[in-house]
């Protein structure tokens, strides 16, 4: 782990360097990562080919593999969400609260980095881009920890930031990977109190729980994304059937993918054999309740389908007998990532937001907009399902914290 070290050690260094960095700078940096990027595209390209040919030979499924593919498109997307980043106001600096005591001392309550970040996440090498631009845009140093099946693409996609930091006023230092690929890393990382200020896991459910039961360090926890919707009575049938789709067929490999549906008694028999009609043609495999057998063909649910992120095209349905059920059925198996009810009734659709107890609660939306770049964030860090410090998509100011600072004229306490 010495070389890991050496990092961190580096890293913890450079963060005092990038705390009192100027906004311009930090901006001019993102710009410069961008244009490298755009101009680094088909080497990028090449060396993600490896990793996801090697998943393709290890069986990996389809819908994960999607996680780990870039192309141009993607590419695109990264370079969008540099140059998003860099219009977004500057948090440091940011006064928070002001106020005067009767004594005359000044009490100002700032905005300030946190140090450094550890990620630790799994597929998906955008997460590479986006969480580097918001722990630079934020005055924060970050060591990214990928997973072995993107590590060809993480590392052409570091060397090409670096390439960018070097041209620029920010050291290039400030982003580190670490390349081992194994488990015992983690275990390493999440024990440097002295060197990491803040631990972020992005990853299947087995990953976040190990890091949040184990860690030293303190924790952002995103959670998996166990997501659902409500059909209520009420609802437009093929504007609902559309929004169900989206959910679950547009990327069924991400957290905010809807996984269990639940359809209100009143409107089963319509909605459902519309559903299966479109599934059949998406190849989704439907798992539903007893109720759902009696109206459509399809697989018995189990019990453990309920918690089950599938992140794939499978989805649980359950007809419930109203709007009660199926917020219980929600606040019970729910992982507070995001949930939606698809409803005409007012009424129903404020208790459902009111009664929810999760991050992100959509009222005739599709889950699929829990995302930074959609909420307006450019990027986000992860969607954190915690209640503290942060809750829903992780952007800038979430990964600041506040520093008080006081003028006074030589008071002191009396």
């Amino acid at each position: 782990m010495d070389d890991v070290l050496k990092k961190l050690s580096l890293l913890k260094d450079t963060s005092r360097i990038l705390s009192t960095s100027k906004a311009r700078d930090r901006n001019d940096a993102l710009k410069l990562i961008a244009d490298e990027i755009l101009a680094s595209r088909d080497y990028i390209l090449s060396e993600n080919s490896k990793d996801v040919e090697s998943a393709r030979q290890k069986g990996m499924k389809e819908s994960l593999i999607d996680r780990l593919v870039l192309n141009y498109r993607r590419i695109d997307e990264m370079v969008d969400a540099c140059n998003e980043v860099v219009e977004l106001k500057d948090p440091i600096g940011e006064v928070v609260d002001s106020y005067v005591r009767e004594d005359g001392l000044k009490i100002y309550k700032t905005r300030v980095p946190l140090g450094v970040l550890s990620v630790i996440y799994e597929s998906r090498p955008n997460v590479t881009v986006e969480t580097t631009i918001l722990a630079l845009k934020s005055g924060n140093c970050i060591l990214l920890k990928g997973g072995s099946d993107a590590i060809n693409s993480n590392k052409a996609i570091v060397d090409v930031m670096k390439s960018a930091l070097r041209k620029s006023n920010l050291p290039e230092s400030a982003v580190e990977l670490v390349e081992q690929t194994d488990r015992s890393v983690v275990d390493f990382l999440i024990k440097q109190r002295d060197y990491i200020d803040l631990v972020i896991p992005r990853g299947g459910k087995s990953l976040i729980e190990y890091v949040v039961q184990n860690s030293k360090v303190p924790v952002l926890e995103t959670g998996a994304g166990v997501c659902h919707i409500f059909v209520d009575e009420s609802a437009n049938v093929e504007k609902s059937l559309a929004i169900v789709d989206n959910a679950k067929t547009q990327r069924p490999g991400t957290c905010n993918a809807v996984e269990t549906l639940l359809v209100h008694e009143g409107i089963a028999q319509v909605f459902l054999p519309k559903l299966k009609e479109l599934f059949d043609e998406r190849h989704v495999e439907i798992r539903g309740c007893e109720q759902t057998q009696e109206i459509i063909q399809c697989v018995p649910a189990t019990q453990e389908d309920w918690s089950t992120e599938y992140l794939d095209y499978i989805i649980s349905v359950k007809v419930v007998c109203g709007l009660e059920e199926a917020i219980a059925h929600i606040n019970k198996y729910s992982t507070k990532h995001s949930e939606a009810i698809l409803t005409e009734n007012y009424t129903n659709a404020m208790k459902f937001i009111d009664s929810i107890d999760s991050s992100a609660v959509y009222i005739n939306a599709s889950t699929r907009f829990t995302d930074g770049g959609q909420f307006g964030m450019g990027a986000e860090i992860g969607i954190s399902t915690q209640k503290l410090h942060a809750r829903g998509p992780v952007g800038l100011r979430d990964l600041t914290t506040t520093k008080y600072i006081i003028f006074g004229d030589y008071n002191i306490r009396r």
